[in-house]
């Protein structure tokens, strides 16, 4: 399989990280490509029409996108614990906090369009605080709910994953305090990031627009 990703990608990270959790990580090969919505990717464009990364090409050819979908086949790949449960509440409390996550990245980066990659003079600070307030919310919320993170031992749910790569970009960029105040969430976020499957897939690089 071609998995064709971005190394500062919050959903490019999820599906690797998700493939290390799986131990297929030996069966992809991880392809870079830049992607931006002002810079065409021909590439990337002919395998998903809307020019963005995470697309992985399965045997047989099939590319699949987004982070979701690919995350579902590679769970179905292997014959160890799921990281989508198939236990009903299990189940859509990690599809629940699978959701929760992807809306924080989506809104961290459209927060990070409005602090400083829109030119200056088209910034919009009521869109900026809008979405950092969905950020400040979202975070509140897990303060709430946030167990413990999973051991080392044990496979994380889809919802771990998705929630701690999107906590990853968020920290990455700057673009928001998610520890402060909230010392539950931090907590879970840091023993999280020690996993291996983190250690092996950080963030670099720049965005080009």
């Amino acid at each position: 399989m071609k998995l064709l990703y971005q190394t500062h990608s919050p959903y490019a990270r999820k599906v690797l990280v998700a493939a290390h959790e799986l131990g297929l990580q030996h069966r992809i090969e991880v392809i870079h490509h830049d992607t931006s919505p002002t810079r065409r990717n021909d590439e990337v464009f002919a395998l998903n029409p809307l020019g963005k990364v995470p697309v992985l090409i399965v045997d047989g050819g099939l590319p699949l996108f987004d982070s979701s979908v690919i995350c579902e086949y590679l769970d179905g790949l292997h014959g160890g614990t799921k990281l989508i449960p198939s236990e009903r509440d299990a189940r859509f409390r990690a599809l629940r906090r699978q959701a929760l996550a992807t809306g924080m990245a989506d809104a961290g980066i459209a927060a990070r369009w409005e602090a400083e990659r829109r030119p200056e003079a088209l910034r919009w600070p009521p869109m900026l605080q809008g979405q950092l307030d969905k950020l400040a919310a979202a975070c509140d919320l897990l303060e709430q709910e946030i167990g413990e993170a999973p051991s080392a031992e044990t496979v994380p749910d889809i919802g771990g994953i998705a929630l701690a790569t999107a906590l990853s970009w968020i920290a990455f960029r700057h673009v928001y305090p998610f520890a402060e105040g909230r010392p539950r969430l931090s907590a879970w976020y840091a023993r999280f990031s020690q996993r291996a499957s983190m250690r092996s897939t950080t963030l670099s690089g720049d965005t080009r627009d």
